[in-house]
């Protein structure tokens, strides 16, 4: 009987090999795709190994964790992408240290981040979160409330808007999967068809990534296809 690969590097081999076959499927450059490895709880020893594979873009869901893991990797040239809830009282060295944030949802957020980011460092690249399936223990903008929002977020100087980004309703059917990723593409769209420029939609997670992709998917957040299960 075949397991599945055990270590990062051999992890990271087949969610590449998957996400090539399935962008393959959906007429995709697989290139036009990014994939963002997620540190969560993962020891600075596995992420070195995912590295060495090739992995380039790390995402981070806890500052201090984040902070530990690019002390052990100081040197390494890694796009860093933060992931997680941001509190108004962490904005100062996400802003500093981190080339994306994923998951902007209020403009207090957004206003603190564009004032503490370093004026020696290019923009900082934001995509905004969207709340999808009207859950309320997830954040995120609602659709109702997203033209507003993305107006004001592009007027402040020290942010790039580039997306959206979504943790929709859990499902388990590809179908179902692909609905709410087709939402989150359909909200960026009618964005664009207002002026906004927006190239980035940050969805797809290990156990739905491949709808995502189907439906436009440029930036996958995959943590346990890659280091296995937390601990």
């Amino acid at each position: 009987m075949l397991t599945a690969p055990q270590n990062p590097a051999d992890r990271l081999a087949l969610v590449r090999e998957n996400i090539a076959v399935s962008a393959r499927a959906a007429g995709r450059d697989p290139a036009s795709i990014t994939l963002i490895g997620v540190a969560k709880s993962q020891s600075p020893a596995n992420v070195k190994t995912a590295l060495h594979a090739g992995l380039t873009d790390l995402g981070e869901n806890y500052l201090q964790e984040a902070q530990a893991h690019f002390e052990a990797l100081a040197g390494r040239h890694i796009v860093r992408h933060f992931i997680g809830a941001l509190q108004s009282n962490k904005t100062r060295p996400v802003a500093e240290i981190f080339d994306w944030v994923h998951t902007v949802d209020r403009l207090r957020i957004a206003e603190r981040l564009s004032a503490q980011r370093p004026a020696a460092l290019p923009p900082l690249s934001v995509c905004v979160q969207v709340s999808l399936g009207g859950e309320s223990t997830k954040s995120g903008i609602a659709p109702a409330g997203l033209a507003g929002f993305a107006d004001a977020v592009v007027r402040l100087p020290n942010l790039s808007l580039r997306g959206l980004m979504c943790l929709p309703p859990a499902a388990t059917d590809p179908m179902q999967q692909r609905r709410w990723f087709a939402e989150l593409r359909r909200l960026l769209e009618a964005l664009n068809a207002r002026g906004h420029r927006l190239d980035a939609l940050s969805m797809g997670m290990s156990g739905d990534y491949e709808a995502a992709i189907a439906e436009g998917a440029t930036h996958l957040r995959i943590g346990t296809a890659i280091f296995g299960e937390r601990v």
